[in-house]
Parts: structure tokens; sequence; C-alpha cells
């Protein structure tokens, strides 16, 4: 080993000296050289960040952004066993520390890692994001399919190693919280038909239908005549399948369509995780083609993810994606927009809805991402073989971190339920017990 060699291990237990006594997280880093170093003062799990070679560091080093990140770990130059990335993130987010330094503690910790800046590491390909445009601001109604498409179509068995039985894949809802995800979807389901008051022979709508569980659940439970929607070719094949096995394919029918191209008028409406599909500008069209779809005693049930509202008015930034948001919209979900809630139920009124309820699920969607990550983590080769390893580190990587945004906050979840307007009485009980029986 050259002197080269001893500046650069050197330089890398500065920085995760530096690291440990700001985080103090339960876990440890071991270096190219077979290191083992602590990430705090004691730690005691097994959760260990292996760094490939000096040239990993060198690289971060030289485009420090959340993207350089992921792409190293997607081919393997940073790694991690011993534990799930939700542990890990738990333990910091629990010792809330912080990784923020001084302007002279930068200067000096930039200076003890130059021997990184020449240090090189395999090219990390760029094969796996989205190669369209990723934020969606700019859609036509046929980039909805091309966004949908990236996303869902990665192939139905990878999806059912961890989703439940149901194929359900939006947040579920925990009557406790040690319930298994089977048991949580199916209450969500339940949950879901019971706040629409469905009563046989009523007409249902699910825009965003996926696989079909919510649509095939009310029809078996409640009797509704049910028709659903995706933009998902391998959903729809699946979600036909279904009907026609259960030997409900007389009342239950999906299309291939865009919920812009839907006509008729149905009973009942849910849209259940696609609202954050339809991008911010196409909000107030989205709510008038709803209404347009539901009848004058109708009920509908909008549940999507929700950020926070912004603290300052649009300005100079406006336009600007926050690295994680980038990230998410390049590797994941190209085209997504979030909305926050207010501007939800503003938006909701002035298309002429009435709101009921608001219920927040947050830290359901929390667990649930959580036991997804879990159990996708826990059927790797099976996941590898479908998608890829590359692909299979994305999606771990991806749902550990949105359970970790959605239990500190930066991520919320709410059900709207609402009707088609207050010049009606609305087909609802005086009480909200009918939910809870």
């Amino acid at each position: 080993m050259g002197a080269k060699d001893d500046k650069q291990l050197e330089a890398a237990r500065t920085l995760v000296r530096t690291l440990a006594a700001r985080l103090n997280a339960d876990g440890w880093v071991r270096l190219w050289d077979g290191t083992r170093l602590p990430l705090g003062d004691a730690p005691q799990s097994n959760f260990e960040i292996s760094i490939r070679d000096p040239g990993v560091i060198g690289t971060i080093l030289r485009h420090p952004s959340l993207d350089s990140i992921i792409r190293q770990y997607v081919e393997k130059g940073i790694d991690f066993s011993g534990g799930t990335l939700v542990d890990f993130g738990k333990g910091l987010q629990d010792g809330r520390k912080g990784v923020k330094l001084k302007p002279g503690e930068i200067a000096s910790l930039a200076l003890k890692l130059s021997p990184f800046l020449f240090a090189k590491a395999a090219d990390a390909r760029d094969a796996h994001g989205f190669q369209g445009e990723i934020t969606g601001k700019n859609r036509k109604t046929d980039d909805n399919k091309a966004y949908i498409q990236f996303h869902y179509d990665l192939s139905n068995d990878f999806y059912a190693l961890f989703l439940d039985p149901e194929m359900v894949y939006s947040c579920a809802y925990y009557t406790d919280w040690s319930n298994d995800i089977a048991q949580a979807q199916h209450d969500k389901l339940e949950m879901i038909c019971r706040k629409l008051r469905l009563k046989p022979g009523e007409r249902m709508l699910d825009i965003g239908a996926g696989w079909g569980g919510l649509l095939c659940h009310a029809a078996e439970k409640y009797g509704v005549t049910a028709h659903g929607v995706t933009l998902s070719e391998e959903q729809l094949a699946f979600a036909r399948a279904k009907a026609k096995r259960l030997g409900i394919d007389s009342r239950v029918t999906f299309e291939l369509s865009d919920y812009s191209k839907l006509t008729g008028t149905y009973d009942k409406i849910a849209s259940i995780g696609m609202y954050e599909h339809i991008g911010l500008k196409n909000i107030p069209e989205y709510m008038r083609k709803v209404r347009s779809l539901l009848s004058d005693d109708g009920l509908f049930l909008n549940h999507a993810i929700s950020r926070r509202a912004p603290k300052h008015k649009p300005g100079l930034f406006k336009g600007r994606m926050r690295p994680e948001k980038k990230a998410i919209a390049k590797y994941i979900f190209p085209g997504g927009e979030l909305d926050d809630i207010g501007h939800s139920i503003s938006a909701m009124e002035r298309a002429g809805f009435e709101v009921h309820d608001v219920e927040g699920w947050r830290l359901h969607y929390a667990r649930t991402c959580q036991l997804w990550c879990e159990r996708l983590t826990a059927n790797k080769d099976q996941a590898i073989q479908y998608v890829g390893e590359e692909k299979y580190r994305i999606w771990v990587a991806y749902l550990a971190g949105v359970s970790l945004a959605f239990s500190r906050g930066t991520l919320r979840l709410f059900q709207t339920l609402a009707s088609k307007s207050a010049k009606r009485t609305p087909v609802l009980p005086p009480t909200r017990g009918d939910l809870y029986r």
C-alpha cells in the first residue's frame, strides 16, 4: 500500500469520525481495506454501510448530488447489510441529529478530503431512469400512459413479492399496528366501501383501478356494478383475469383509458393513489371531470399522498425540484406531483363539491412502506430474477425512503370524502359511527 492509499484511508476515517460525532448512529461503515468503523458511540446493531473503493467518495465529492449517490448505490459502489434502510433511518430520526457543519468545519473537512479529489471510480451507469421529461409540467394526455407504464409495467410477479394477496398498491389501514399487510389492506378496502356507503346495484367507478382489488371487493361484498380504468397493460390483464376467476366479470369491467376520456354517470367514485399522477396544473380539470361523472346524490372519495403546504408564495425558485423529489421522479414515478391538502380541498370546492370528511393516514403509509420494504428484501433473489439487481436495489431504497418520509412528516396522506353539491342533502348518516362498527 502506497502513500496515496494511506492518505485516502486516513481521509475516509476522518470523514466517518465526523459523521459519527454528528449522527451517533447505530451502525458501522466498512472501508475498502476491510476496516470497520462505528457511526456512533457504541453501535449495537450489525447494520453496515460499505464503500467499495476510494473512487466512490471521490465521485460523490466531485458531483455532490442525491443522483450521484443513487448511481453509486445501484452499481454497488455503496452497499449495506445487517438490516434494512428503514431501521437505520429510524435510528437517525429518533436521535434527531443532523450533519450540518459550520463554515470553518466545512473548510477544514474539505482540506482533509483532498486526497479523494482525483480518485476515480468505475463509471456508474444511468440506465434505469426514465428517459423522457420527468417533471410532467408540460405533459400531454399521451404522456400519462408512458409515465404510468414505466412504474407499473415492471412485472406483476415482482409486485406480488411484496404486496398483499389482493395486490393492493396503496396505503393500508391498521386497526392495530401489529396487523400484517394482508389484514391491513383488507381493512382499507372495507373502510373505503363504508365511507362511500356502497349499496347493492349502485354504479361504482375506480379511477386508477390498479390490479382490481377494490372493485372486486366492492362487487363481492357490497353488490355494486363496477368499472375501473388504468393506463397499465399489466394491471389491466391481471384485473380482468381476476374478475373472471371470481365469476363477477359481468358486473366488474376494466379498460385501458385515461380518466379524461371517461363518459357516463356513477353513483360512487373512488380515486385511490391516482391523484399524484395528474399534475398540479391539471387539478381543476380533474375535479370538474370527476364531478361531471358523479350522479346528483353521489359520493366521491379522493385518496392521495400530500406534501406540506408551502411556507411562502411561489417565487424565484418555483420550478426547482428538491433532490429527493427529482430522484423519485427519475427512477420511480416520472410525472408525479404532490398537492397540499388545503389546495386539494379548495380545488374540490371550486369545482362545486361539498367536502364532508378529511382523514389523515400518514403513519399508516409509513408502516405500509416499511412492511413492503421488508417483504421485498426477504424476496431478494426472486426480485432480481424478475427485474434485475439494479432495479431491485432502487426499489428497496425507494420504499425505505418513502417510509421514513411519512414517519417524519415530509409526506402525508389524506382521504377526502365529498358529495356533488351543497345544494342537495348528502346521502350520509348524521354521525360517522357506522364506519367503525
